[in-house]
């Protein structure tokens, strides 16, 4: 095993934990599936702080996604 894939495995650890949390930090968007049809607000828009997080959290999963492609294939060995 070379020192490149062992820093992939290393940065996607990493990269799977940071985006558990930052799934966490989010706020709930509604009642859930139980107040959809009432005064649901669950496809409200987001504002501030939350969008910049959402952001943040899919600029980290898509460099998951690449990281895991790449480690997938053998591309890095």
């Amino acid at each position: 095993m070379s020192v490149a894939y062992t820093v992939l495995l290393v940065a996607q650890a990493v990269l799977g934990l940071v985006m558990i949390l930052m799934v966490l930090l989010h706020s709930p968007k509604g009642e859930g599936m139980g107040g959809i049809g009432g005064t649901a607000t669950m496809f409200s828009g987001r504002r501030g702080a939350e969008g910049g997080l959402d952001k943040l959290t899919w600029g980290i999963f898509f460099v998951f996604l690449i990281l895991c492609i790449l480690s997938g294939f053998g591309i890095v060995k």
